[in-house]
């Protein structure tokens, strides 16, 4: 299984950012850490201590916790969990609030093993724009300082499609994180999410992103980029050098059990789906009332079957089709014969080994080809 732990809170809300998220408030923190401990027994209990396979502290700003508040969940964590020392630990940090060794230190004796960093770019004009609390000397620094305290998996991430950004600008940003050779990199598309102040701006006309063949291109090429500098491209915006795969995110996408716990986390455990309020104080309340796991929906066959298309043509193994036809027992060719014409045509699609996978460009317009397919 699984375990993901959403930490709601940052220094300010970036400009792009739609995640549940809330500024930093220590009386808030104490609660938040009461709850969440409170939520991992009764958790713990209802499962009867599962075994773990990843955890995931995701936010929000997880590094943003303070030493006390670690102190207390990091152990109750290994009460309710068995946790041993196979499991891939990810804990996100922004720079800023990573610059402390000591810090960085304790989230190795807990068990941490894996530091995903919110880089999002190496040029401050552009950390500015996206609202980030930190610069690009501090994102080299925290990279840095993550290495000589003996952290081996490092991720980092960046965004791509910014206003005035081209091709070549995001092709010197690539080099420049190749260069600190991190094991990891997740590069995101530049989304613009209703009610963010990057869509108020955009919808105002004052922000203007590239054109979309200029994203294409830059998409394409840093894709390209990063695979002959030897980063894997795993999934629609995920590279890794080989062996460093995320274990969590690919869980995620074959489809495994996962538990989400905090405000906003969702959770599927047997074909079930449920999630927590993302309001914080109803968390808080729901789970000093002993609620957890309430009000979940049950997949049906047509969902999961949906579902196992859409998460397997995001990665780059593609699409099984003789587990496809197991689950659903139709044929995926057939029921999509003529749109699979037109995409091999396009060179959008490939077909090979019992695999049905999504190119380069493919990737690009996903959510088009997703939209389109019969399930």
């Amino acid at each position: 299984m699984l375990l993901y732990i959403h930490v709601p809170f940052c220094r300010g809300k970036c400009r792009y950012c739609s995640f549940v998220s809330r500024p930093f408030d220590m009386g808030e923190v104490e609660a938040y850490t009461a709850s969440l401990c409170a939520e991992m027994r009764l958790w713990g209990k209802k499962l009867g201590r599962p075994k773990l396979e990843t955890i995931y502290f995701g936010g929000g700003t997880p590094s943003l916790l303070p030493p006390w508040a670690l102190n207390r969940i990091m152990p109750e964590l290994r009460r309710h969990f068995d946790c041993d020392a196979t499991v891939e630990w990810t804990f996100e940090a922004n720079p800023d609030s990573a610059l402390d060794g000591h810090y960085l230190k304790s989230l190795q004796r807990y068990g941490v093993n894996r530091l995903s960093l919110g880089v999002q770019s190496l040029v401050d004009a552009e950390l500015r724009f996206l609202g980030r609390p930190h610069d690009a000397a501090q994102a080299v620094a925290a990279y840095t300082l993550a290495r000589q305290v003996g952290f081996a998996n490092i991720s980092l991430d960046f965004i791509w499609g910014l206003p005035g950004q081209r091709e070549a600008a995001w092709l010197e940003t690539l080099k420049a994180a190749v260069r600190l050779r991190p094991e990891h990199l997740s590069c995101y598309g530049l989304t613009v999410e209703e009610g963010t102040p990057l869509a108020g701006d955009v919808a105002a006309g004052g922000v203007e992103l590239p054109a979309e063949a200029e994203q294409g291109r830059m998409y394409v090429r840093g894709a390209e980029f990063l695979e002959e500098m030897g980063y894997l491209q795993y999934e629609v915006s995920n590279f890794a050098r080989m062996g460093f795969v995320s274990r969590h995110n690919s869980g995620y996408w074959e489809g495994r059990d996962y538990l989400g716990l905090g405000p906003a986390a969702v959770s599927t455990l047997a074909g079930v789906r449920f999630g927590n309020s993302g309001d914080l104080k109803e968390w808080i309340a729901g789970v000093r009332a002993g609620k957890v796991g309430q009000g979940g929906e049950v997949l049906s066959d047509a969902e999961k079957a949906r579902e196992m298309v859409m998460l397997s043509l995001r990665t780059a193994k593609g699409l099984r089709l003789a587990a496809y036809r197991k689950r659903t027992g139709r044929d995926f060719i057939k029921d999509n014969e003529g749109l699979v014409t037109a995409l091999r045509q396009n060179d959008l699609i490939r077909i090979s080994a019992g695999h049905l996978r999504l190119t380069k460009n493919g990737f690009l317009v996903s959510n088009v080809i997703l939209e389109r397919l019969s399930y």
